[in-house]
């Protein structure tokens, strides 16, 4: 056992802690925690700890925790299964996590030393805390340097990793950057319009007026008429979203933007920030916009317009491929979806015109079926059709 863990061993027993003991102190009930909550700093910081680590879907495996700075449990969130587990070792609101009221544990170690720290099975001096891993780091105020809390990410052996221990230093900075803004958890976006929520500075859904995802140049639009630029990560998971009304899991993002080596928390972190632009327009567990907005992008107005038989609007809307500078293999097919779903409606129309125009762009210009739709219009004589086609024969 390393000096400094038999240290903290040695002084819990000595305050009386024993390794057979499982229940915690309780310093406060439920009822009143919630109204210490409401006077906490950390308040101001939970929604974006929230988006960055927290899992209380159905099939989530982690406990998020909030102390304040003498180790009381002011918040957690995790799934049914995780709380029904921590409640049997009362790691619970209102319980004192310090090293004197359970002993040692990564909570009590963060308090003790001032740094993250990791702590895994038999390094818990309790013994029923065995089956556990947990990670914990302390959260400073930005200005006076004063410790406000921990922040503790909690569960079963399997679902602590080495990167657990990344996300919790990187949602540590992020809160303590909310922190040092002017407003006391102001969102980091530089957007100009400014929410009167108390826990942060979210545009509110209202707010939104449409994405701009045709080009290479995304945007999100406000009803204000402000225009934010989006990056090309952010603006891939937009079109993500976009895509289908059921959302999006973390892994599931991880997975089609970054393949095998994708992790939940570089998706988290971005949804963070995307979230911190757009405020209540996304949504999480899953990720996915909310009601009505879905199909509010200018790709999605193609798409509606083509489902209403609007071909020549549709067409007209369409002015650049979908995030032209992703090479994303899932925007690929959706770009992909796009044309073809396009491409299909120009060439029923039995408009001549429709097709030609629709052969003149970028999208389009390869569309050889287009081509030979366009000849049985206009006739194999028609000038424009003997330009397409030999523009577009198959190695012509």
């Amino acid at each position: 056992m390393p000096n400094n863990l038999a240290d903290t061993w040695r002084r819990s027993m000595a305050l009386g802690i024993s390794p057979d003991q499982h229940s915690p102190r309780h310093l406060h009930n439920v009822s009143d925690v919630l109204e210490l909550r409401r006077e906490h700093r950390l308040q101001q910081v939970t929604p974006a700890l929230n988006d960055l680590l927290a899992d209380d879907s159905s099939s989530g495996r982690h406990l998020l925790v909030l102390t304040d700075a003498r180790g009381e449990i002011l918040w957690r969130v995790g799934s049914p299964d995780v709380l029904r587990r921590a409640d049997r070792l009362e790691f619970s609101e209102g319980a004192d996590w310090s090293e004197a009221g359970i002993g040692t544990n990564a909570i009590s170690e963060a308090l003790v030393t001032g740094r993250p720290v990791q702590l895994f099975s038999a390094e818990h001096l309790v013994r029923t805390h065995h089956e556990w891993a947990c990670t914990a780091a302390p959260i400073t105020d930005p200005a006076t340097g004063r410790l406000l809390g921990v922040l503790d990410v909690s569960g079963p052996l399997d679902t602590i990793s080495a990167d657990t221990l990344r996300m919790v230093r990187c949602a540590v900075r992020v809160a303590e950057s909310l922190l040092g803004t002017p407003d006391g958890g102001a969102s980091v976006s530089a957007s100009p319009v400014r929410s009167t929520s108390r826990q942060g500075a979210r545009r509110p859904v209202s707010a939104v007026e449409s994405l701009e995802l045709l080009g290479d140049k995304p945007a999100a639009v406000f009803r204000d008429g402000s225009r934010v630029q989006l990056t090309l990560r952010r603006a891939e998971i937009l079109a993500l979203l976009d895509s289908r009304t059921q959302g999006w899991t973390a892994e599931e993002l991880a997975y089609e933007l970054y393949g095998d080596a994708g992790t939940t928390a570089a998706i988290r972190t971005e949804m963070f920030r995307v979230r911190s632009m757009l405020g209540d327009a996304v949504e999480s567990n899953p990720y996915r916009f909310v009601a009505g907005l879905t199909g509010r992008s200018d790709s999605g107005r193609v798409l509606r317009l083509l489902r209403e038989g609007r071909v020549d609007e549709a067409l007209e809307a369409y002015r650049a491929p979908l995030l032209s500078r992703s090479g994303t293999l899932a925007v690929q097919l959706l770009r992909d979806q796009l044309d073809l779903a396009l491409g299909s409606a120009v060439r029923s129309s039995g408009d001549a015109g429709l097709v030609t125009r629709w052969l003149s762009t970028d999208m389009g210009s390869a569309d050889f079926e287009a081509v030979e739709a366009l000849g049985r219009l206009a006739g194999s004589g028609d000038a424009r059709y003997l330009s397409f086609r030999a523009l577009s024969t198959p190695g012509g």
